[in-house]
């Protein structure tokens, strides 16, 4: 159950899943959209306290030129360095908890969305009431996050080793949409079908 008395769904799945396109279309039915990715930038801001923390444990070179951070940079060190990544967890996820928390309880929509990739691999669960999986093969996965980004194949193959298997992801699931159909509008119905369904139990 969430910290908050707003009713919050919890949208998840793996890289290239379309998390984003499913999240947009609930904002479409005029639905608020919390992004835990969003509030992971916010955090690190330019001159803000989380990111002057990082330039001095890691060194000055993780801030470009423009004050921001240096996000590849980051990722390379991090990745490879399990002592590097938890002081950075440590550091940035209260931050960003503090963060969709406040936007949680300042949603005005019947109900509110809370996007986080990391969802359960950040154990998030105690702000939602309900987990929502956008579920995709591991082959279709690579396919789509090769055509978005510009990471190499076996790249996108180490995020996904990286984040929870796909099986116990679905374990975790209060509701899944399968995002293997190609039709935009048979996903876009599916999605009707659930605001319905959350908005019955935001109301109930």
């Amino acid at each position: 159950m969430n910290e908050t008395k707003k009713i919050v769904i919890g949208l998840t799945g793996g890289i290239g899943c379309g998390k984003t396109t499913i999240a947009n279309m609930f904002a479409d039915l005029g639905i608020d959209i919390i992004d835990a990715d969003i509030a992971a930038r916010k955090v690190v801001e330019p001159e803000s306290s989380a990111l002057i923390q990082i330039s001095q444990h890691f060194g000055a070179e993780f801030i470009q030129s423009d004050g921001t951070l240096n996000r590849s940079l980051l990722r390379s060190k991090i990745f490879s360095n399990v002592h590097d990544k938890l002081w950075l967890n440590n550091l940035l996820h209260p931050l960003i908890r503090q963060i969709m928390l406040k936007e949680i309880q300042q949603s005005k929509s019947s109900y509110c969305l809370l996007v986080a990739p990391l969802l359960i691999e950040n154990d998030l669960q105690s702000l939602v009431d309900r987990i929502l999986v956008v579920d995709l093969n591991e082959g279709e996965q690579i396919k789509r996050a090769a055509l978005r980004d510009p990471s190499t194949k076996e790249e996108i193959k180490s995020i996904i080793a990286s984040q929870i298997p796909r099986t116990k992801r679905l374990s975790y699931a209060d509701d899944v949409i399968d995002n293997s159909e190609s039709d935009l509008r048979l996903i876009k119905s599916l999605v009707i079908k659930l605001d319905q369904k959350y908005r019955y139990l935001a109301s109930n």
